[in-house]
């Protein structure tokens, strides 16, 4: 039996989206006859760049920053969520419910919390967002790394940042089953969109069968997909992803290289 690394690692949270995954993850290593190969030891570039990578997801910032020419995208996810359509997705950006400030504009100077700098939905679409309203090449007076999402969220309710972006699916999965995580915070504004999070697989795998056994699969699992509130794994490319790269030259030629 061909063997293979398989994991979903990008959303976690709440609980049952994880036990979800699992078992599309599972179902479509059922279908294709390929074992699961142990994961648990591999850093997530690592597993991204494996030889014997068979399904993942990444972020679409490092696929066209990092990635370009060394994975193949086998697709992308269609989200049923309130901030997501066709594909696509967005980062909230999120204050503390009591922070008197309503516009964007009222944060400049403040203390910004990015998950990582290699986020697209994190960092990219926040840079982007903030390009038209820095001063002087800056827009925050402090930035912080959380490590993630919800890091970032538990810092803005404890008042260690004041604006961070949000991966729109992430705070939708929260707000959805009513987590505390979301509770006693505000949007603020919303960024353009981009491409949902590509899923990929290595080079010279067939990235069109994987995504017609992940559609299978959601089609054999409805409360699985219902869960996700993945209605397809759509057909995607690289090309997908280059208005991420634009969104990016925006934001340096409006005079905001990094935040």
């Amino acid at each position: 039996m061909p063997q293979g690394f398989a994991e979903l690692l990008m959303y976690v949270a709440p609980p049952r989206i994880r036990q979800a995954q699992e078992q599309w993850l599972s179902r479509v290593l059922d279908i294709l006859g390929v074992q699961r190969l142990d994961a648990q030891d591999l850093e997530l570039k690592a597993l991204w760049l494996s030889p014997q990578l068979l399904l993942t997801q990444t972020c679409g910032y490092p696929l066209m920053t990092e990635l370009q020419g060394k994975v193949q995208v086998v697709g992308r996810p269609v989200y049923q969520l309130p901030h997501s359509a066709n594909g696509n997705h967005c980062s909230l950006l999120i204050a503390r419910e009591d922070d008197p400030r309503q516009a964007l504009v009222e944060f400049r100077g403040s203390h910004g919390l990015l998950n990582s700098r290699d986020s697209n939905s994190g960092m990219n679409l926040f840079r982007h967002a903030l390009a038209p309203l820095q001063q002087n090449g800056a827009f925050f007076a402090d930035v912080t790394l959380t490590g993630g999402h919800r890091s970032s969220l538990a810092a803005i309710k404890a008042g260690d940042g004041d604006l961070a972006a949000i991966d729109s699916v992430t705070f939708d999965y929260l707000a959805r089953d009513g987590s505390e995580e979301v509770a006693g915070v505000k949007v603020i504004a919303r960024t353009a969109e981009g491409p949902c999070l590509p899923y990929i697989t290595r080079l010279g795998a067939e990235a069109d069968v994987i995504r017609e056994v992940m559609n299978q699969a959601l089609t054999e699992l409805p409360d699985v997909a219902h869960v996700l509130a993945i209605s397809e794994v759509m057909s995607a490319s690289v090309e997908d992803y280059q208005v991420l790269l634009d969104y990016r030259q925006q934001a340096v030629s409006q005079g905001l290289a990094s935040l």
